[in-house]
């Protein structure tokens, strides 16, 4: 994952209103309160906006990130004592045996490498009881998301509480399934905040290999947060897949 792709405190106050919760997060907390369970990582918590509302009685909560600014936005919101924050990425994870769901959203795993995502997802394995459940979504490569990418297609203005923003996104690089793209982040005074991003798009085959290697079985996959079915049109993927 990207070392600290928020490390504009001021930017990162408006990532959640960038990225409010909506059905994704439905959907995890869904998954947790069917399991029962009792112990949850989130993996790439960012903000921590899903990860605050999936604590309830009874329930640890630990949220990993590898952002200082991000942990330290994440420890200042309502609720946030409540969670245990850990600064770091996958590797933070401790090989307890005992949770019960690792979650990752907002294309977390889309972060990971193809050289680091074996190690990612036995990190998650060691942390999880057998039977314990790993979900996460990743977008689809067959729709080609990066083609709409650029300054003519994402471009847009407001006014923030860090003053006038205009943004926008351009890829700059593709290489098979790694994408490199810059965040344009432009203020009144000049000062553009450009974040370089590379994110990894990987076939259901591929990322369904990857989870067996590590140690996960029964492996599903839907095509939407309400159980749609898989297609070649689905702009997610999202894989739910339990610990052997």
């Amino acid at each position: 994952m990207t070392l600290d792709p928020y490390g504009d405190e001021e930017l990162v106050e408006l990532y959640d209103v960038d990225n409010p919760a909506g059905d994704d997060h439905d959907y995890f907390r869904e998954v947790a309160d069917t399991l029962g369970a009792t112990k949850v990582i989130d993996l790439g918590c960012g903000t921590g906006l899903l990860t605050r509302s999936l604590v309830k009685p009874g329930r640890v909560v630990i949220g990993i990130d590898p952002s200082p600014t991000m942990l330290n936005f994440a420890r200042r919101q309502p609720g946030a004592d409540a969670v245990t924050w850990i600064d770091g990425d996958a590797s933070a994870i401790a090989a307890t045996g005992d949770v019960e769901l690792v979650v990752s959203s907002g294309n977390t795993m889309m972060h990971v490498s193809d050289d680091d995502l074996p190690s990612a997802l036995k990190s998650c394995a060691g942390a999880l009881r057998s039977g314990g459940v790993i979900t996460f979504e990743s977008r689809n490569p067959a729709v080609r998301a990066w083609e709409s990418w650029t300054r003519q297609a994402t471009y847009g203005e407001r006014d923030t509480p860090a003053g006038h923003l205009r943004e926008w996104v351009e890829v700059t690089e593709v290489d098979g399934g790694r994408v490199v793209f810059d965040a344009h982040n432009l203020f009144d005074d000049g000062h553009d905040a450009v974040y370089t991003t590379t994110v990894y798009f990987r076939t259901a085959e591929e990322i369904t290999a990857a989870l067996e290697a590590a140690g996960f079985g029964a492996v599903t996959i839907q095509g939407g947060w309400h159980n749609e079915p898989a297609t070649r049109d689905s702009r997610l993927l999202i894989f739910h897949a339990t610990k052997q």
